[in-house]
């Protein structure tokens, strides 16, 4: 993976996500490969959003949802390179042999307890390979960003929605 390419597309995606909020409607895609994600995703969600995400399960649930969603909608706003790039990420972490490389265990991130999602992850964020640093960062930086970009998250980040970009009906 080329770090640099990754995190600007990263960050473009962010960008396009936070000018785009006002347009956007979550399209849900049913192919095997985005179900397999969303997996993995769903799976990685609660370690990356830890305090973030609701207390009440029936909330938890719709955040993690809403925000599963969001993620399908911004790989598809991401470079054709930088979507290659997380969808042979996320092909990795869903095989053994991959996770084996990645993780050095072959055990499923599903079967995982939350500690050892977060060993991994820290692993990966402090290793001297760029490959596990970049692979960190990316997957942090969409969760992130595709979190937020709910405005019902707003309101943890005592953010309020600019009112000149609205047009007064008088």
């Amino acid at each position: 993976m080329k770090r640099r390419t990754f995190i600007t597309g990263a960050f473009a995606g962010t960008a396009a996500i936070a000018l785009g909020v006002n347009l956007y409607s979550p399209s849900i895609t049913t192919s095997s490969d985005d179900i397999h994600h969303r997996v993995l995703f769903s799976v990685l969600l609660p370690v990356f959003l830890d305090g973030a995400l609701p207390e009440v399960p029936s909330h938890r649930e719709i955040a993690i949802n809403r925000t599963l969603d969001a993620i399908s909608q911004s790989i598809t706003h991401l470079p054709t390179e930088q979507q290659q790039e997380l969808m042979e990420l996320l092909e990795l972490l869903e095989g053994r042999f991959g996770l084996l490389l990645l993780s050095g265990s072959m055990t499923p991130l599903l079967m995982r307890e939350p500690q050892q999602l977060i060993d991994m992850l820290e692993f990966w964020r402090n290793n001297y390979l760029d490959m596990l640093t970049t692979a960190y960062n990316g997957l942090r930086e969409l969760i992130m960003a595709s979190y937020y970009a709910c405005p019902e998250h707003w309101g943890n980040l005592r953010y309020v929605k600019p009112t000149f970009l609205v047009h007064n009906a008088h």
